[in-house]
């Protein structure tokens, strides 16, 4: 059952909460997922797509394999490219990013304090591919800001993050927006854009989504994924 807080909405004039009967919260539960819809556990998924490795750089083609964890925050993932293979992966509320050449020479591996602030952001946006891990529960909390935008506030391992995230009429989310470290010195905004939401495993679910960083400069896209594969419960590896 739906958290009564997703119902939920501040009075610009009085400064007060009060029931909203459609918020774009509720929209967006109603839209994506059935009566009835069984616990997640494990999502396993592959993707294709586009990847830039500088913003600078040209894009290249990329294939990728990730696998989740809903009931603690955590996720793996590789991602292949004719130049790389890179890993991203949060685990025991620790971030690390590492890249290797023709899997022989590291390139780079990154860890420490901004990586584990930085997983756990990826790991809550990619949540629309397993919407009910979004469903408010005691450590994440939507607030509707108007009726086509809300805040999604997640408290976990003393870190206080936090998106806000742009719906359609439909209910359907256009768009993610937060704060992430882009290097250990500047944090940025980071931006989420899914598209093209279709029934898969039961869920209706975006199966295209780019990703920018907001500079002073502009917005400036760096990877493009295409899901291909999602399955809900399955421990193997692909």
């Amino acid at each position: 059952m739906l958290s009564q807080k997703i119902f939920q909405t501040r009075n610009s004039a009085t400064g007060n909460w009060q029931v909203c009967p459609r918020t774009p919260v509720q929209r967006y539960f109603k839209h994506v997922l059935k009566d009835g819809q069984p616990n997640i556990s494990y999502v396993r998924l592959k993707h294709d797509g586009q990847f830039k490795t500088d913003l600078k750089k040209d894009w290249v083609n990329i294939t990728g394999e990730q696998y989740f964890t809903t009931e603690k925050p955590g996720f793996i993932w590789k991602g292949t490219t004719s130049l790389f293979v890179a890993r991203d992966i949060y685990n025991a509320y620790r971030g690390r990013l590492t890249a290797t050449i023709l899997s022989l020479v590291n390139v780079e591996d990154a860890k420490g304090e901004h990586y584990n602030q930085s997983e756990p952001l990826r790991w809550l946006s990619e949540s629309i591919w397993f919407p009910s891990n979004l469903l408010p529960t005691e450590i994440l909390q939507w607030t509707a800001i108007g009726t086509l935008s809300a805040k999604l506030t997640f408290n976990y391992n003393c870190l206080s993050l936090f998106y806000m995230v742009t719906f359609n009429a439909i209910g359907e989310i256009v768009q993610m927006e937060t704060k992430r470290y882009m290097d250990e010195k500047r944090l940025e905004t980071w931006i989420i854009k899914p598209v093209n939401f279709e029934e898969k495993s039961g869920l209706i679910i975006p199966i295209k989504a780019e990703v920018f960083w907001r500079l002073k400069e502009g917005d400036f896209s760096y990877a493009r994924f295409n899901v291909r594969i999602i399955e809900l419960n399955n421990l193997e590896k692909f």
